[in-house]
């Protein structure tokens, strides 16, 4: 059996910036996920003009409840979403005037639902192109609160800025949402904003936050649970073989730890324990029809090793892996094709036939660090696989080439 230790997760990560920031006192993350997206984000907050200070294994935030100390910047946010999404949220509840831009593929990204209900509230927000899009200005004036009606069913990043934005604003906040998408996602932010003092509750599609504030905590960042399920799918994939990732059991936050359940319904030996979670191979993989609106980031994940299962995989509602760093339905079908695999796309759904993948491969990436550690999978059974752009890993798992090579080659 390997053990594999992941890197922190992004999102918990993210949010964790995002309360420690916003809370009486001085914060320090516990194992923080460190890749491109969250140092931006770490930068972003500190051009706003909180301290933030990094060393290994902890960073310590100094929270501003009153808002940004800046009463000017420039925030870049490069490719990360989270940052893109969360950082002008948090602005918008200080005084001053910020600007946001991102990388051309963050501006592709969607932003219009958050940014449309911002203004709902008051918010003084501008477009600087396209509207709905990076680059935009936050002249920021403190939020008032209010009630609001909200369409998160192309990310439920929009539900969370807004939910952590709830309890600095006058009089507290009333979103009633629509349409939802990644629902774990936001199980994930309640229950941390709770864990900073928040009293946050959902009643039927309307979550109610008071204006309590946040209140700085010392606070451990578990394992990213997305990151993990690569190394799950290797285990499924390779007979004789199992995995075993400390920190991620049946205590965890984050939803996309039910991609173990999949891959438990394709035949693979699935435990989880208190604090670990371990996959071992049965030696097959059955196909299987399965909805993943809810743990959408896994889907390239089992579309990498879809070919290998004896039956036809077919993978529903994951319409908002479109609007991701690339169109991750578009980029699977694209790569899996060059392999040799049959395999057909609908607005929501791909279908993935079994075959047996050929080489050699160039899989072409479109920056998108899931397409890379996806395909680094179904290089595994499939030689001559190589990567047009292997780097862009470096958003979330800056380390992942070495980490991966290290478990293929230990027994």
């Amino acid at each position: 059996m390997t053990v594999i230790d992941i890197p922190g997760s992004k999102s918990v990560t993210a949010r964790a910036l995002f309360l420690a920031a916003a809370a009486e006192g001085t914060t320090t993350l516990l194992r923080p996920l460190v890749s491109d997206d969250t140092e931006g984000f770490a930068e972003g907050l500190a051009a706003l003009g909180y301290a933030v200070r990094r060393e290994p294994g902890a960073w310590h935030i100094e929270g501003r409840p009153a808002g940004p100390g800046a009463e000017t910047a420039d925030v870049y946010c490069r490719d990360g979403a989270t940052t893109a999404r969360f950082l002008p949220t948090l602005a918008a509840a200080g005084h001053g005037t910020y600007r946001f831009d991102a990388s051309e593929q963050m501006r592709r990204r969607p932003l219009g639902p958050l940014t449309t209900a911002l203004r709902g509230l008051g918010v003084d927000l501008r477009h600087g192109g396209e509207e709905g899009h990076h680059p935009l200005d936050v002249h920021a004036h403190g939020v008032k609160g209010g009630a609001l009606t909200l369409d998160a069913g192309q990310s439920s990043q929009y539900l969370t800025a807004l939910l952590m934005l709830g309890p600095l604003t006058a009089e507290g906040l009333d979103i009633t949402v629509t349409d939802l998408v990644s629902e774990p996602y936001v199980e994930i932010t309640l229950a941390m904003m709770r864990s900073f003092g928040a009293e946050v509750r959902r009643e039927g599609r309307t979550y109610r936050v008071a204006p309590t504030g946040y209140r700085a905590r010392t606070y451990g960042i578990e394992p990213d649970a997305s990151t993990a399920s690569y190394f799950f799918a290797a285990a499924a994939l390779q007979p004789g073989r199992s995995v075993t990732v400390p920190g991620l059991g049946t205590g965890a936050l984050q939803g996309d730890l039910a991609f173990v359940d999949v891959l438990r319904r394709m035949g693979a030996d699935v435990e989880i324990g208190a604090d670990a979670t371990t996959v071992r191979s049965t030696g097959t993989l059955r196909g299987l029809t399965v909805t993943m609106r809810d743990i959408s980031d896994t889907m390239p994940t089992l579309a990498a090793i879809a070919p290998f299962a004896e039956g036809l995989v077919r993978i529903e509602d994951v319409a908002n892996t479109r609007v991701k760093e690339c169109d991750r339905l578009d980029a699977c079908a694209e790569n899996l094709r060059r392999l040799g695999i049959t395999v057909r796309t609908g607005p929501d759904w791909i279908e993935i036939h079994p075959g047996t993948p050929a080489g050699p491969v160039e899989i072409a990436t479109h920056g998108d660090h899931r397409i890379v550690m996806s395909f680094a999978v179904t290089a595994l059974r499939t030689p001559g696989v190589t990567f047009d752009d292997p780097g862009c890993v470096k958003k979330t798992f800056p380390d992942f080439h070495r980490v991966f090579d290290t478990f293929v080659r230990t027994p």
